[in-house]
Order: structure tokens, then sequence, then C-alpha cells
């Protein structure tokens, strides 16, 4: 079960994204399209990417690194190395994070590498990788249900826009939105060193507009041991309302 390509197919299509997060555009408009006003981290991968506030975030990066460096596996693993730094250091909350942010970059860029266009092989996908990629799958898929459950006609959108995944792989994703959600038993199966970022992706993909969405991340970051002042640093870096007053 290729669960590394399946994360990559999820980040680029922004299936579970929902964005529109005051300015932020969540996590589809990070790795999709271009932010609104060229604020957040999409408008800061569209800046590196040469278009601004009107470049197309990620996948515009993907395709320059890709014209200098005349590979699709390299370009998307530097893209991967950029955002697996942006997700560890998004706040500072965790010095451990800082341990990770390689292994983290590490495994986008091979999640990435693998759905870009003209990618060579990809590079073999190690257990710890595919953990990951499991774990980061659960919290875009937990952040999306934290507003209310994800129903069936919801479940075949998500999977039909990530085009030809294997039956194995669709059966993870729906199994994952069709369980419960189970807030303190994913928090208590995030390794440690891995909650920042687990939290700065579960930021990414909600809108918060809904005061289901705040109360998930409030007991994601208490259960991260992120501090109020900590949370409020990344929501601020992220151009995302903050939680805490």
């Amino acid at each position: 079960m290729n669960l590394v390509g399946t994360l990559g197919k999820l980040l680029l299509s922004g299936a579970l994204s929902k964005g529109g997060s005051a300015g932020a555009g969540g996590l589809g408009s990070l790795l999709g399209g271009s932010a609104q006003g060229g604020s957040g981290l999409g408008g800061l991968l569209g800046s590196l990417a040469g278009g601004g506030a009107s470049g197309g975030g990620l996948g515009d990066l993907l395709g320059q690194l890709q014209g200098q460096q005349g590979g699709g596996s390299a370009q998307a693993g530097g893209a991967g190395g950029l955002l697996g730094a942006l997700l560890g250091g998004a706040g500072g909350a965790n010095p451990s994070a800082n341990n990770t942010q390689g292994d983290m970059g590490a495994l986008l860029g091979n999640a990435l590498g693998q759905n870009a266009p003209g990618a060579q092989a990809p590079a073999p996908v190690t257990t710890e990788q595919t953990n990951q990629a499991a774990l980061l799958i659960r919290a875009m898929i937990n952040a999306a249900k934290a507003d209310g459950n994800v129903d069936a006609q919801e479940q075949e959108n998500i999977v039909g826009k990530l085009g030809d995944i294997g039956p194995e792989e669709a059966a993870f994703i729906r199994a994952e939105m069709q369980a419960p959600l189970d807030v303190d038993g994913f928090i208590k199966s995030v390794p440690k060193g891995l909650e920042q970022q687990i939290y700065v992706l579960s930021l990414m993909t909600v809108n918060l507009d809904s005061k289901a969405e705040a109360d998930y991340l409030d007991k994601l970051a208490k259960g991260f041991h992120i501090s109020e002042q900590a949370c409020n640093q990344i929501h601020g870096q992220l151009n995302v309302p903050q939680l805490y007053t």
C-alpha cells in the first residue's frame, strides 16, 4: 500500500482542504493556488516561485525547480524539504521538532516526487515513511471531520479527486473518514517530536470559521503541550485567527 504517494496526491489535490482561512487560504491555497493578498505561507511559497501574490503556490515552485534542476524527483524533493522545514519550524513551540525536520522533508519530498510531472522513479519508501504518511493523512482527515462527519458523497468526491490511487489506498482513506473522531486517541498516537508538524498541518486543513474547529485545535494544542503563546504565534505566522486572547 503506497501511502506516501497517496499523501502526495492529497497534498497536491487539496482534496481535504476547506481553505479560506483569513488570507492564508488553507492548505489548498498553500499547495495548489495563490494566497489571497499574497499573505501567509501560500504567499511565501508563491513569492519563492517567482509569482508573488499571483503565483500558484507550491505547484509553481515545483515547476520552477524542475526547470532549474532538470529532474522531477529532485525538484519535488527540494520543495518537500522546504515544506518540511516550514511545518517543522512554524512557531518554535517544540524544540525537539528540529530533530525531525530532515525526516519530514524527505517524506514530503518523496510524496510530492511520486506525483510530480515527469518524475523519475520514486525513492524507496521506508517503513518509517509509510507510518509517518499514515499519520499525516489521519491528521488531515481528522481536521476535515472536526466540524462534522464527512458524508458518503463527500467521501467519494475526495477519493475521486485523488485520481488513480489503488484500491487499498482508497479503502484506507474511506475507513479513516468513516471512523469516529477520537481526538485523545489520535494525540496519543503522535510520536514525540512530530506534535508541532501535526498541529500546523491540521491548522492548514481547516477553515477555522466554526467553534467545533476551534475546539478541535484547542484540544490538539493542549494535548501536544503547545502553550497558548506558542499556539498564537503559529496562527500569526500562518495569518489565521488566533485561538487565545
